[in-house]
């Protein structure tokens, strides 16, 4: 039992440190667009200050009070946990990592972003500890129209970049490449890593049984 829970949160930690590291491969191939909600985040960035890292916590605050009002139930900790850390893996791996300046460059640092950010969802959602904010709010809208995780997905996700487009946040053919073609990537990443942790809980109850 406490190996499968061992496990659970490897993967929503590993998951939520690859997401974060995904996002700031887009932002640092942001020569072709970035991330829809990153789009506002450094929107927001330009108009007010502060860091990048910082307003995706912000948002994700007012995100859970938004849901939690209307679920009329407190989240999971894993929500607080991850509102808290993918915006200050953010600002690390910002600060770690080197700028790209060729086109090629940002081309294959964005590409090898929206990878990442699609494992590292799919793995952290997995467990079923707490989607982050912007998850559950994909998760609920899921949830309450009966429409599917790349239809969610993109509709959440372009009316946000237009949001962020708005109040002059960066806006790229890699944006779009996001809102039309990363939901598709979640539908295979998410059930894939569900699909592993079931199979390691039925090896851990056969192991027990036997």
């Amino acid at each position: 039992m406490q190996r499968f829970q061992a496990l659970r949160w490897t993967f929503f930690l590993a998951g939520q440190l690859l997401l974060a590291l995904g996002i700031t491969l887009t932002i640092k191939g942001s020569m072709l667009g970035i991330n829809p909600w990153d789009v506002l985040h450094v929107g927001l960035f330009m108009q007010l200050g502060l860091t990048i890292g910082t307003w995706s916590i912000l948002t994700g605050l007012f995100i859970v009070v938004s849901t939690s009002i209307y679920l009329r139930r407190l989240p999971q900790i894993g929500t607080w946990i991850n509102m808290v850390l993918i915006g200050s893996f953010i600002d690390l791996f910002n600060w770690i990592l080197p700028d790209v300046h060729s086109l090629a460059g940002q081309t294959s640092v964005f590409l090898a972003g929206i990878a990442v950010q699609a494992v590292g969802l799919g793995m952290y959602v997995s467990p079923g500890i707490g989607a982050g904010p912007r998850d559950t709010l994909m998760l609920v809208l899921m949830e309450k129209t009966g429409w599917s995780v790349k239809t969610v997905r993109t509709v959440l996700e372009a009316s946000v970049a237009l949001a962020g487009w708005l109040i002059g946040g960066p806006v790229g053919i890699g944006t779009v490449i996001i809102v039309l073609f990363f939901g598709q990537l979640l539908q295979f990443t998410i059930p894939y890593f569900r699909g592993l942790l079931e199979r390691q809980s039925g090896a851990r109850e056969e192991a027990t049984a036997g």
